[in-house]
């Protein structure tokens, strides 16, 4: 570790390096699912449950329509890449711009994502917006029910990063938009920045981050919490 500094930072993606995916957009992929499926008109509350939904709560929805959620939830998830690729070509889901901050950041540090969005998305996000050389390695889920389980509070996408980068767990930090993203980084003994946008103005944190920032600008005036 370069003394008095995190020298590997791991951001999540939505909320954070890019807007969030409006939720009438993830409705609509969601609906088409189903459709696939033969189902014409599911109930409204099944369609919005099934934005963040768990692996339980999958299969409860699936059950009530008589379909495999490991069957189902692939599905899903390629409607879902596919309506939020569209949201980024209309300019609907935009890049944050204090990202471009991110460019004298990574000079001598180890950027990477972990998100709970498809991995698909996520390459798509960085390609998109040509940042995808900024980071070593990104993880978002698999398109898959295990793929599910895995997503944060859960740490599993977390470690594959930073045992990528080799990481200093004293010298690594997590920049997240949520509790869930705080929560995986203290179970993995790393640091934690919580990203306070617009959309989180009101958002109660539990647990407590290592810090809170407004802008990723701030990152560098970041120190870690133990040295």
């Amino acid at each position: 570790m370069v003394q008095g500094r995190y020298d590997t930072v791991v951001f999540d993606a939505d909320g954070v390096l890019v807007a969030p995916t409006d939720p009438d957009t993830s409705r609509l992929a969601i609906e088409k699912a189903f459709l696939t499926f033969g189902v014409s008109r599911p109930r409204r509350d099944h369609v919005d449950a099934l934005i963040g939904v768990t692996p339980e709560k999958l299969t409860r929805i699936c059950g009530a329509y008589d379909l495999d959620p490991e069957t189902f939830w692939p599905e899903r998830d390629r409607q879902a890449v596919r309506a939020q690729q569209r949201a980024l070509r209309r300019g609907k889901k935009p890049l944050y711009n204090d990202v471009a901050t991110l460019r004298s950041l990574g000079v001598d540090r180890n950027l990477a994502v972990v998100s709970n969005n498809q991995h698909e998305t996520i390459r798509y996000v960085l390609d998109f917006f040509g940042i995808d050389g900024l980071f070593e390695t990104f993880y978002g889920r698999e398109p898959s029910v295990e793929g599910l389980r895995r997503k944060k509070p859960d740490p599993h996408y977390l470690r594959r990063a930073l045992s990528d980068l080799g990481a200093e767990k004293s010298a690594a930090l997590y920049v997240g938009d949520s509790n869930s993203d705080i929560e995986a980084a203290r179970t993995v003994g790393i640091d934690s920045a919580f990203l306070r946008r617009p959309h989180r103005a009101g958002y109660t944190l539990d647990p407590r981050p290592t810090h809170e920032i407004s802008s990723l600008a701030e990152l560098s005036d970041l120190r870690p919490e133990v040295e």
